[in-house]
C-alpha cells in the first residue's frame, strides 16, 4: 500500500514539473506567445497579440469562460492601466490609454518598455514608421511620432 502510493504521488510530481521544465521564454502559464503588434494612435496604444493556448487547458477556458485568459494576457503585458477589447482562444486587442506622452501639437513619445515574456515578433507601429524587434521582452529606447 505504501509502495504504491509513493509510485502515485512521484508520477503526480513528475507531471507537474515536467511542463515547468519544458517551459520556454515565450510562455505564460498555458499561454505561449506567437507575435504582438502595438498601433500608436494620438497618445493611446492598441495592442494585437496572438497567441496558442496548451491544449488540455482550451477545454477548461470554454467551460469556465475567458477571465483568467484575460488577467494573465494582462499580467504579460505589464501595463498599469491596460483595457481588453476582445479577447478569444488565440488572439486578443488590449488598448492601453494616455501611454504616450503628449508634447503638444500632435507629437508624442511612446516609452520604452519591458514585457513579461520574450515576444517572438514584436512590432510598434506609428503613423510614421514601423520597427519590427524579435525574440525581445522589451521594447527599448522609446519612440518619437506625430499626429497629422
Amino acid at each position: 500500500m505504501r509502495v504504491s502510493a509513493i509510485a502515485v504521488l512521484l508520477i503526480l510530481l513528475s507531471g507537474i514539473a515536467v511542463p515547468v521544465l519544458a517551459a520556454n521564454d515565450e510562455r505564460y502559464s498555458y499561454i505561449t506567445i506567437q507575435d504582438m503588434n502595438v498601433t500608436l494612435e494620438k497618445d493611446h496604444a492598441i495592442i494585437k497579440v496572438n497567441y496558442t493556448i496548451d491544449e488540455g487547458t482550451q477545454l477548461i477556458v470554454y467551460l469556465l469562460g475567458k477571465q483568467d485568459l484575460r488577467n494573465k494576457l494582462l499580467k504579460v503585458l505589464n501595463y498599469e492601466d491596460a483595457t481588453v477589447r476582445y479577447v478569444d482562444m488565440n488572439s486578443a486587442e488590449i488598448v492601453i490609454n494616455g501611454i504616450s506622452y503628449d508634447y503638444g501639437r500632435g507629437i508624442y513619445w511612446f516609452p520604452d518598455h519591458k514585457f513579461r515574456v520574450e515576444v517572438p515578433v514584436l512590432r510598434v507601429t506609428s503613423p510614421q514608421v514601423t520597427r519590427e524587434y524579435y525574440n525581445t521582452s522589451e521594447f527599448p529606447d522609446g519612440i518619437g511620432y506625430f499626429d497629422p
